[in-house]
């Protein structure tokens, strides 16, 4: 079944240094860029991280410090992608939940004013284990009929997830083929920053969604306790959760 597509749609996949959002780094995307009229587009980027590639993550995605020493930092493609990325939906498998994050947080730490709050996401992952509960290689057997070579490749895993989204769509008549109805099926959370530190609750309200403050709202939260924002700030936490809550705080001044 071919996509029904009002914007044209980015399959992407990342290789990092780990699954840490915030301190791991891109070593390798790829992404396929369908268009509302069938046409698609690929492209695959080596990327040099900046850091040492840990034994563990080579080890999974075979790529290490030589095969990337010689390539652009994600701030020296950052621009670019940002234009390939332009007026484009998302979507990837597990892409919700590692890859979207990620994604967003080098662009901040590239100093790219990228919006992907305003985009579309469809996590294929999420259909696939809403309907099947299986693995990536067993869904584009399940779905496909094939085997998965070369997993764990970006290039492969993007054009796989691809395929299963279409054969997805065919199998399953409930599915609408629609970008919309893809995104709100495929998404878990109601997240305001892409990590879930923030959640919307039923009224549409910020809470909290982890810690001694789980449950209340961020506002609330903001004006009972100063110091939690600079303890977010100088934390471990993610550039966008960072930025979100900041956005919040300053909401929250221009209301008074």
């Amino acid at each position: 079944m071919q996509l029904n597509l009002k914007n044209p749609l980015v399959f992407f996949d990342l290789e990092t240094t780990g699954i840490n959002i915030v301190k791991d780094r891109i070593v390798e995307i790829s992404f396929m860029k369908v268009y509302p009229n069938g046409k698609e587009e690929s492209k695959t980027r080596r990327v040099n991280p900046g850091m040492p590639i840990p034994p563990e993550a080579t080890a999974i995605h075979g790529i290490s410090d030589d095969d990337v020493k010689d390539c652009p930092t994600f701030k020296e493609i950052a621009k670019s992608l940002a234009s390939q990325l332009e007026g484009c939906d998302l979507a990837g498998y597990n892409s919700n939940r590692f890859d979207i994050p990620l994604l967003a947080e080098e662009f901040l730490r590239a100093e790219v004013d990228v919006d992907l709050n305003k985009r579309k996401f469809i996590d294929v992952q999420t259909i696939f284990h809403k309907m099947e509960q299986r693995t990536l290689a067993a869904a584009y057997k399940f779905y496909c009929d094939k085997t998965l070579e070369n997993a764990h490749t970006a290039e492969a895993d993007t054009l796989a997830t691809y395929e299963v989204l279409k054969s997805q769509l065919d199998r399953y008549p409930d599915l609408e083929n629609d970008i919309n109805f893809l995104s709100k099926f495929s998404s878990f959370t109601n997240n305001v920053d892409f990590a879930g530190r923030m959640v919307y609750n039923d009224k549409g309200e910020e809470v909290i969604n982890f810690g001694k403050y789980k449950g209340r709202l961020v506002a609330d939260v903001l004006q009972t306790d100063p110091g939690y924002y600079g303890w977010i700030m100088s934390g471990d936490f993610p550039l966008n959760t960072k930025r979100i809550l900041t956005e919040i705080k300053l909401r929250g001044f221009n209301s008074k």
